[in-house]
């Protein structure tokens, strides 16, 4: 009997990839960025490894109905700048979550994610959508309820 002491990696034939859909109406933005980076990274598998992108992947609905503390939206702010001096542009949550609450969500997941290339390919596996409608039916995605 040849008995091994190692555990082999799993290998690309063997990625088993799930579809989720999480429904962001009135949920918390922060307890919904914890769950959707530990889904993106596959924490929940047994398979997991770090040099392998091997989570599964989230779609959001109802972005622009996400649930923020009241204080939070004037206190925290997104900085953006583009290199030239003087254009630091500063804007707030609340702003964000009124204009695109996709780009919230977003960097609200981003910051829970490794900030490498693998970081940046798990962030390609989320779908954020600001309606109860999304284009990946044939995925047939299960449906995950945070509250």
């Amino acid at each position: 009997m040849n008995v091994t002491k190692t555990t082999r990696p799993i290998q690309k034939k063997e990625q088993v990839r799930n579809w989720y859909v999480i429904d962001a109406k009135g949920a918390r933005l922060g307890k919904l960025a914890t769950q959707t980076a530990s889904l993106l990274i596959g924490k929940h598998k047994v398979t997991r490894t770090n040099t392998f992108d091997n989570g599964d992947s989230v779609i959001i609905i109802n972005a622009g109905q996400v649930d923020v503390f009241y204080k939070k939206l004037t206190q925290k702010k997104y900085y953006r700048h583009s290199g030239y001096m003087g254009s630091t542009k500063v804007e707030t949550l609340g702003h964000v979550l009124e204009v695109k609450p996709q780009l919230a969500i977003r960097k609200a997941v981003w910051g829970m994610l490794p900030q490498n290339r693998m970081g940046k390919k798990l962030l390609s596996n989320l779908f954020i959508y600001n309606s109860a409608d999304h284009k990946h039916e044939a995925q047939q995605p299960k449906l995950i309820v945070i509250k």
